[in-house]
């Protein structure tokens, strides 16, 4: 570990938030699949290219989490027996209204952020500031998306609040 200049003691506590966030992003991503393929409805041409959209992100961050943890010397969890037990994510049935999947997937978004703000308190007590700036990133765009979703959903009407 010395090439990082990190104390692996400081950072194993990093690495083990990084694998619930790693299998949070994987039941994340194949909840946007599920949405993907089964939506259904006025809204559908919206909806099926935004979950597409989010779940080729998800991908990517799976790949760039797993990449992470063995940056920092530690074998990423990979089978998807333990991302069941761990995730803080929980399965979703396909039978749900276009907006029951918007509102499902800002739940997600929220134990997703939940667990993100974790790993950059962990990464921050070992002076890990690469996982900070990785997952810092991930916590800006996450919350651009559900401002997105959370648009979608509400009334032309509605307003946000002023200062």
């Amino acid at each position: 570990m010395n090439y990082l200049n990190l104390d692996i003691n400081k950072t194993e506590s990093t690495v083990s938030e990084l694998n619930i966030l790693l299998a949070d992003y994987h039941l994340y991503y194949q909840k946007l699949r599920n949405f993907h393929w089964n939506i259904k409805g006025k809204n559908f041409f919206d909806l099926h290219v935004k979950f597409e959209e989010m779940y080729d992100d998800a991908k990517l961050k799976v790949d760039e989490i797993a990449e992470r943890i063995l940056t920092l010397r530690y074998q990423p969890t990979s089978n998807l027996s333990e991302y069941l037990k761990s995730s803080n994510i929980k399965e979703s049935k396909s039978e749900h209204t276009d907006v029951e999947m918007v509102e499902t997937l800002l739940d997600d978004h929220g134990i997703l952020i939940s667990q993100m703000r974790k790993v950059v308190e962990h990464a921050g007590n070992a002076e890990d500031e690469g996982t900070i700036d990785l997952i810092g990133a991930y916590i800006r765009e996450l919350e651009k998306t559900s401002w997105m979703l959370d648009a979608w959903r509400m009334n032309t009407s509605d307003n946000h609040q002023t200062v």
